[in-house]
């Protein structure tokens, strides 16, 4: 009993003595007080920081990998020009995609070895703990900001050591030249401008059922029934994929009464059978889904809504023109037939668009 007596004088005792700090009912051991900060370890000076030989030399290789990533940059251009790909030989895609990914990973890993080893031996490397504050700083606060940068420039040598500055900034500028290069050979080599305002279709040429490639009957085209068309012959087109992007339509059929023509559109259907661009106006998606009772249009992407009834005019969502219209007629067979191209460029908006 004195035991258990004389343990709980003592933590009676203990808990008067450190009556700061906060327990719950029942805990055994009373919390230790917080150990003191130990503070930051002892600064270990790197080579580069005792020798100036091993200084020079870091910064020699430094501009080397900058070097590298330029040979990189310009070995990414040189490879695209020199492994062209033939759409008739798959393995060309394979070589150029070899020689095309080497350069540039050459030019992106030089250029992060180079930054990585500039820091690791050349940056001054104190360690510091700095405070949170607010967001807008004091004028005094603002000032310390710019000294810190200056400080920042001194230390890292940006402003002094030339070599791997200018080294550094040619690296830079010649790592997006691939990117160029390949991204403004996408455009086509004609003016794409013409390209986008004209279509496979000319007059007198049959609509078509897509895939099929078989001729549609103005017969065949019942009141509420939709078909998905395509050109005559352009299945067997050397740039089949190109020629439907632009090209697809979708031909409906409504009671006569339900039509309300723009003026001199009067003559651009039969019998109540029209044909629209499916090329959606917002971002070139797909116009298939056809509501019967509405004659509404939807494309699934962005929910754009277009009513055949009025000339396809938006009714709802991003787009902000009609889908274009395809001027049809029946030629002496009965065959539905184009009567002209498009009158305006298909899909979504472009630079030189006049609307």
């Amino acid at each position: 009993m004195a035991e258990h007596d004389d343990e709980t004088l003592s933590s009676s005792s203990a808990v008067e003595k450190h009556g700061t700090t906060s327990t719950s009912a029942g805990t055994a051991v009373v919390p230790a007080d917080p150990f003191e900060n130990p503070g930051e370890p002892p600064h270990r000076a790197r080579r580069t920081d005792v020798d100036p030989k091993k200084q020079r030399l870091a910064e020699r290789q430094v501009a080397t990998f900058f070097y590298l990533s330029i040979v990189g940059s310009v070995l990414a251009v040189a490879a695209y020009v020199a492994f062209p790909i033939d759409p008739e030989d798959f393995s060309t895609v394979r070589t150029g995609n070899l020689w095309l990914g080497l350069a540039i990973a050459l030019a992106l890993l030089a250029l992060g070895l180079g930054a990585v080893y500039w820091g690791k031996s050349l940056v001054v490397d104190r360690e510091i703990s700095e405070l949170r504050h607010s967001t807008r700083g004091t004028d005094a606060t603002r000032a310390k900001a710019v000294e810190a940068f200056q400080l920042a420039d001194k230390e890292s040598g940006f402003s002094r050591r030339k070599l791997i500055r200018n080294s550094m900034i040619g690296a830079l500028a010649a790592f997006p030249l691939p990117g160029i290069v390949l991204v403004r050979d996408l455009a086509p080599a004609e003016d794409p401008n013409e390209l986008l305002r004209h279509t496979f279709w000319k007059s007198g040429m049959r609509l078509t059922k897509d895939p099929t490639g078989l001729p549609i009957k103005a017969s065949d085209v019942t009141i509420g029934s939709v078909f998905h068309v395509i050109p005559d012959g352009m299945l067997d087109s050397e740039h089949m994929l190109e020629e439907k992007a632009k090209a697809s339509v979708l031909l409906m059929r409504l009671d006569p009464k339900d039509l309300n023509p723009a003026k001199g559109r009067e003559n651009w259907g039969y019998d109540g059978i029209v044909a629209y661009s499916k090329i959606c106006t917002h971002v070139g998606c797909p116009v298939a889904l056809y509501e019967q009772q509405t004659h509404h249009l939807l494309c699934p992407c962005h929910q754009s809504t277009f009513d055949v009834s009025n000339n396809c005019d938006v009714i709802f969502g991003p787009a902000a023109r009609p889908l274009p219209q395809l001027p049809i007629a029946i030629d002496d067979d009965g065959y539905l037939v184009a009567t002209s191209d498009f009158h305006e460029p298909v899909g979504p908006s472009f630079w030189e668009r006049e609307r």
